[in-house]
């Protein structure tokens, strides 16, 4: 089926960037590389209401159509099951897509590109590490999920089991903070571009892009989320290569890499780096170049990053279903594959576009910095109108993937974790499907609710994803304990979890307050320096207090009690599918080998991405070079292109026997 995902996506991006590209844009001198950036001047609205109304609406009836292929041909029936697990049969290749198509947010393109407009070329590289070893070592959870509780719909499960319901209670509060959240970035960062670039209203473009992922999900709930993220991560790809060409190889604004370098060595004089900065009066960045990686700011950044990163991973039930989607034999191969392949968004666009925005000398507000419009205003000073439309695209494409993967994860934890547990036990699987799209729609319509709160309160994308962390990041290490640790107890994971929350934000208003002589407001809050002892806070003090308490009880849980209380709907499972299911169970000696690789191969990586590449060039004070930049550019280069290649074709190739059905007309049987 995704061969033909593929033939569709092509022909909507094609013919729907012909469509808006006959359409002329409202501001008429907006020209490829001349002019500045001015809000909501560059297109038309009526290229907004397109791309936000007509393009989910055609991206929603070809996914819609696609699933009911899959229900004639393959067998995929559309029981409470399947919608929330996808049969638990997801391969490595769609599972790495959906991590890929998951974890790029709208902060993704526009928050990774910011960090370079304001603090040089460490801006991209501490983005894409500090949100990628998340996803690395989140593989180590995941087999441990299909080890100990293969009957899993959630991760809130495993908690009520080993824990009980008042615990149960309390980390469902911190799952769905981390859902809210992660929904009202990705709806921030969409509307802002959407009104930045063809001055549609702001709250109006937040409640309207949701309205096409809540159609598709309703039809084919977490296989329809893997199929849109396949087809919308080809897009995202496609549009980032088109801006390397153009950057690097093609547009004379640039000058290719030369140019380039040119550029934002003049710019580091014109305009250097110097705040924030560790000792007061000397430069953040080394020389106050851009093409440095000893910078202060970017420091700063990395390790907010990291920390606020794992809250919205191992907080979040999108990447626990994923885990839960997928085969044994490909989970770990698919995290570790996902994560590596998503390096190359953050880390290229923004080392691409981010810096052009830097060497073409755009102006921009601090608003709309914090906004995220870094992007779209460098898309348009280099392209003119056709690289904004590209950057809607792409920025459409990226908030309704993720948009659908937090659609279904509060649908599962709704459905499970609140219906089933503590309304009806006994559903049945028509409850518990009827729960799961009733919770969809209403999900769906408060996220335009949500950012529209957010508007109001004058919280910017920027700001809400740095403080994140502080937020959810005391929950991270209590969940990850408690179902990698026999060790852990009950109240050494609470404790952990909110001590360590009420420790962060003390701090978090602590530091703010101080900074701006007892004023704390909005500005002082997201300071760089609050932000990050705030988060760092936040996990470390939860994670000693688990740990400390935890031993000091003295307690060690069986395992084997786990799974039995993971209660599957039978009725929904045909036999061979229970068949399956239960051979898998029992295949520990597979899983054990899974659980060795993601240790190994997710401890090397992330030493690799957050140590032995980063840390000495930021201690030497190196400034690139010319050869040393061409090197680092054409390292972006080639990984965006293979992980382009990977994620567009090895999913085709896993799928190929499906093809050969459908392509047969051989219609599935469907007994049970």
């Amino acid at each position: 089926m995704l061969k033909i995902s593929l033939l569709a996506v092509l022909l909507v991006f094609v013919v729907g960037t012909g469509v808006i590209f006959a359409v002329p844009d409202a501001a008429g001198d907006v020209v490829a590389g001349k002019g500045e950036f001015r809000l909501g001047e560059v297109l038309d609205e009526s290229v907004g209401w397109f791309i936000v109304v007509g393009l989910g609406m055609i991206f929603a009836g070809v996914i819609s159509v696609e699933i009911k292929l899959e229900e004639k041909y393959l067998g995929h029936t559309q029981n409470s099951e399947w919608f929330n697990t996808a049969g638990r049969i997801i391969k490595t290749g769609l599972t790495a897509a959906a991590i890929v198509s998951a974890w790029t947010w709208a902060a993704t393109l526009l928050q990774s590109s910011t960090v370079a407009y304001l603090y040089g070329i460490s801006g991209p590289f501490w983005y894409a590490s500090g949100a990628t070893i998340q996803v690395l070592l989140f593989g180590i959870l995941a087999i441990e999920l299909k080890r100990k509780a293969p009957n899993a719909h959630t991760f809130l499960e495993i908690i009520r089991a080993r824990f009980g319901n008042g615990t149960h209670k309390i980390f469902l509060g911190f799952a769905l903070t981390c859902n809210m959240i992660v929904t009202g970035m990705l709806l921030l960062g969409g509307a802002a571009v959407v009104n930045g670039l063809t001055g549609m209203d702001i709250t109006l473009a937040a409640f309207l892009i949701p309205v096409g992922v809540m159609i598709y999900t309703l039809v084919g709930g977490l296989k329809a989320t893997f199929v849109a993220d396949y087809m919308h991560t080809v897009i995202i790809f496609t549009v980032i290569l088109t801006f390397v060409s153009m950057v690097f190889f093609i547009s004379p604004i640039t000058g290719g890499i030369e140019g380039m370098y040119n550029k934002l060595a003049e710019a580091a004089v014109l305009k250097p780096v110097l705040l924030p900065t560790f000792v007061e009066g000397t430069p953040g960045n080394a020389m106050g170049a851009y093409l440095t990686m000893a910078s202060a700011g970017g420091l700063i950044f990395g390790v907010i990053n990291i920390v606020g990163n794992f809250g919205t991973v191992f907080v979040d039930q999108a990447y626990w279903q994923r885990a839960i989607a997928a085969q044994p034999s490909s989970t770990v191969r698919g995290f570790l594959l996902g994560g590596m392949c998503w390096f190359s968004i953050p880390f290229t666009l923004a080392t691409t576009m981010g810096l052009t925005a830097v060497a073409l000398q755009v102006s921009l507000t601090p608003e709309q910095v914090q906004l995220g419009l870094t992007v779209p205003a460098a898309a348009t000073v280099l392209m003119g109108p056709v690289g904004a439309i590209m950057v809607l695209v792409m920025l459409f494409m990226a908030v309704t993937s993720a948009g659908s993967a937090e659609l279904i994860a509060v649908s599962s934890l709704i459905t499970y974790d609140v219906y089933r547990t503590y309304k009806n036990p006994n559903a049945t699987g028509k409850q518990l499907l009827k729960v799961s799209r009733t919770v969809i729609v209403i999900f769906g319509l408060g996220m335009g609710a949500r950012s529209a709160i957010l508007l109001g309160l004058g919280l910017s994308l920027g700001f809400v994803y740095l403080a994140m962390g502080i937020l959810i990041g005391s929950a991270v290490i209590p969940i990850a304990l408690t179902i990698a640790w026999s060790r852990t107890t009950r109240a050494g994971a609470v404790s952990g979890a909110l001590i360590g929350v009420i420790l962060a934000l003390i701090t978090w208003t602590g530091v703010a307050s101080a900074e701006s002589g007892g004023v704390v407001d909005i500005a002082s809050l997201g300071g760089a320096f609050p932000m990050l002892y705030g988060n760092v806070v936040a996990i470390l003090s939860s994670g000693l207090i688990c740990v400390v308490i935890s031993l000091a009880q003295r307690k060690v849980y069986d395992w084997k009690l786990m799974n039995p209380q993971m209660k599957i709907v039978q009725a929904d499972m045909s036999e061979n599918m229970k068949a399956e299911i239960a051979a898998r169970a029992l295949d520990e000696e597979t899983l054990k080998k899974a659980y060795k690789f993601s240790l190994k191969g997710g401890g090397i990586l992330t030493l690799i991405c957050v140590v032995f590449w980063p840390l000495p060039l930021y201690f030497s004070g190196y400034v690139f070079d010319l050869g040393f930049y061409t090197f680092w550019v054409w390292i972006a280069i080639v990984w965006v292109s293979v992980a382009s290649f990977t994620i567009i074709c090895m999913p085709i190739y896993e799928a190929r026997g499906g093809f050969a059905k459908v392509f047969r007309g051989q219609k599935a049987d469907v007994k049970k």
